[in-house]
């Protein structure tokens, strides 16, 4: 396990060097944990699903408490009106779909019904990034957080493992306002343990660093970590971030970042246009300008493949990471 020291707190972290231990969980699996937990705690925390029960993983709080769980059926834009009119009667609605179908299809609803109204609804976007794997463009939703990070009033958070997605869906559930959590399919590593702080609103900094900062959000931070071990035996100090929550993004760390490291790589199982990194570009843009270079989806569409091959085949692995870094370096001049 490793350790490093955040705001005086230890942060700790599994030992993600090593790839034939570490441990693989769908976070997924931390969003249903946290969805029981939620509901347990507070019985206005509804679940509603637009027919896929199992694999956004509401079925155990289908279970755990059926008299707070409603099944809609394939209707992902109802699904966001219903949540809206129980929202505005006092009940905590978490929706549940893929993320192509929700928000992807549900977008003018989430829009109108969610933000412009500000209910307090919560949208658990499954299946997100070309991890989904056989599915193929259909089902990969890689444009889901330019969408929703452009709405007023929405909060964007992408966790970057199991462990992390069961708090933020506790934390959310407990903040007032329209929210959009993402989160993956496929089994992916696991970096941080129970202890490991969480704030909505607040990066972490995993790895310290100043020659380059590594900014990753979701599954892709393990990525990043790999990549920073990479580097170093080249020379290359390099932080990682782990950026998880997209608005309202932390300013301080990212400017801190720029500042700290001179280079910026920002890694998202997402398109680069409008997503994370560009969040990150428009900060670094106004505050301290630094060369920055995106890991990501280059406006292409995704494609039915085994998840580990299409995060390679689209440029989001480790080596891709560490290359960007290598040439953001030598722009610092």
């Amino acid at each position: 396990m490793s350790e490093v020291t955040m705001d005086g707190e230890t942060l700790h972290l599994h030992g993600y060097t090593d790839a034939t231990n570490v441990k693989q969980v769908p976070t997924r699996n931390g969003f249903g944990e946290g969805l029981v937990e939620a509901g347990l705690k507070n019985k206005n925390v509804l679940a509603i699903c637009a027919d896929l029960v199992e694999s956004t993983r509401m079925e155990a709080f289908k279970k755990a408490c059926p008299e707070q769980y409603i099944e809609i059926g394939v209707a992902e834009q109802l699904l966001v009106a219903m949540a809206g009119g129980l929202a505005s009667a006092g009940k905590i609605p978490w929706i549940a779909s893929y993320a192509m179908f929700n928000p992807g299809r549900s977008w003018e609803q989430v829009r109108t019904i969610m933000a412009l109204n500000e209910t307090n609804v919560k949208i658990a976007g499954a299946h997100a990034g070309v991890s989904v794997g056989p599915d193929g463009a259909t089902h990969q939703a890689v444009e889901d957080i330019a969408i929703m990070r452009v709405i007023p009033h929405m909060t964007v958070v992408v966790p970057c493992d199991a462990i992390q997605t069961k708090k933020a869906t506790l934390a959310l559930s407990e903040m007032v306002g329209p929210v959009y959590l993402r989160f993956a399919r496929e089994k992916s590593a696991i970096v941080t343990t129970e202890k490991t702080p969480f704030e909505i609103g607040k990066a972490q900094t995993f790895r310290e660093g100043t020659d380059v900062a590594i900014v990753a959000c979701g599954i892709l931070v393990y990525n990043a970590l790999i990549a920073a071990e990479e580097l170093a035996k080249d020379g290359i100090s390099a932080r990682v971030v782990n950026n998880h929550t997209v608005k309202p993004m932390d300013t301080a760390a990212i400017v801190a970042a720029a500042k700290d490291c001179g280079a910026i790589v920002t890694v998202e199982e997402h398109q680069i246009h409008a997503g994370m990194g560009s969040r990150v570009a428009e900060i670094v843009a106004a505050n301290h300008p630094v060369p920055i270079e995106f890991i990501g989806v280059q406006d292409r569409f995704g494609q039915s493949g085994d998840p580990v091959e299409l995060i390679e085949h689209y440029g989001m692995g480790t080596t891709a990471i560490v290359a960007a870094a290598k040439k953001a370096v030598a722009r610092k001049g």
